[in-house]
């Protein structure tokens, strides 16, 4: 008899958003400028081993400075979901981007599961140019370094079954060792692209994102991200403001601020500005 693979729920937390315009989101900027916001999520992903999370977002402070709207502490609003972060035994960074590692000190119990190449990029000579550096943020980085030496980081070469029913796969292009996580749910897999695909019309118009270490590698990035995926609405990018509007929260007080991933979408899908040629 074949094994069978859990089930796992999956919720996104939004807890920062900031204005911002579409030139912001493209290489090259866009034709059709206008209003494009930007919104920040954590995942968490929940089934029989447990809990997993998927990035730590960042905190109050960094949101000043990087002049971000915090809405809510993303790690404290696990609760929301029944999630303690002191329970939580293993967190999956996609990458290094201040944006995906704040907040790790949070997670007093857990290891962190990253793409090698990812530690040697944020270590690397690349990091001396302001258009790169500037993604990261070197305490992050150092902070992530010394859990190393404690035995708490999981670096990863290639693609990996960190529990039955979660998967993860390198993506780079964005970040040199971007990863993404699959996830078995009720409805199939489910890919959490985090910032593989930071909108569905970058990927949908093979428009790569602006803040880019490979063009080349972002654009085949979104070809792994629709063979991990049985369709395109099976893939939930990283920052588009349109997810809340596609799935549902859990229960009514959480309206704006979670929603869960593992049932089928009940908006619309999203459309796009047609770019002439």
């Amino acid at each position: 008899m074949a094994n069978t693979l859990p089930e796992f729920e999956i919720y996104a937390i939004r807890y920062a958003t900031r204005d911002a315009q579409r030139r912001d989101h493209f290489v090259g900027g866009d034709p059709h400028d206008g209003p494009m916001p930007m919104d920040y999520f954590i995942w968490v992903a929940i089934g029989p081993s447990g809990a997993y999370v998927l990035d730590t977002g960042f905190t109050a402070e960094m949101a000043k400075e990087r002049k971000r709207t915090h809405l809510r502490c993303p790690i404290d609003s696990l609760k929301l979901v029944g999630v303690n972060a002191g329970d939580v035994r293993d967190v999956i960074l996609s990458h290094m981007h201040y944006d995906h590692v704040g907040n790790f000190h949070k997670f007093a119990n857990a290891r962190f599961h990253l793409q090698a190449d990812e530690m040697s990029y944020a270590t690397g000579k690349y990091m001396r140019y302001p258009k790169l550096g500037h993604s990261y943020h070197v305490e992050d980085v150092v902070g992530m370094v010394r859990l190393n030496f404690k035995g708490r980081v999981e670096m990863h070469e290639g693609s990996v079954e960190v529990s039955p029913g979660i998967t993860l796969h390198p993506a780079p292009g964005h970040a040199h060792g971007l990863q993404v996580a699959r996830v078995h749910t009720r409805r199939g897999w489910v890919v959490l692209a985090s910032d593989a695909t930071h909108y569905y019309e970058n990927m949908a118009t093979n428009r790569p994102y602006s803040t880019a270490f490979h063009i080349g590698q972002m654009l085949d990035a979104y070809r792994i991200l629709e063979k991990l995926a049985p369709s395109p609405r099976h893939i939930i990018p990283g920052h588009d403001p349109h997810v809340m509007k596609e799935y549902q929260a859990p229960k009514p007080e959480l309206e704006g601020i979670v929603i869960r991933l593992d049932v089928a979408p009940v908006g619309p899908a999203p459309t796009f500005p047609q770019i002439g040629r």
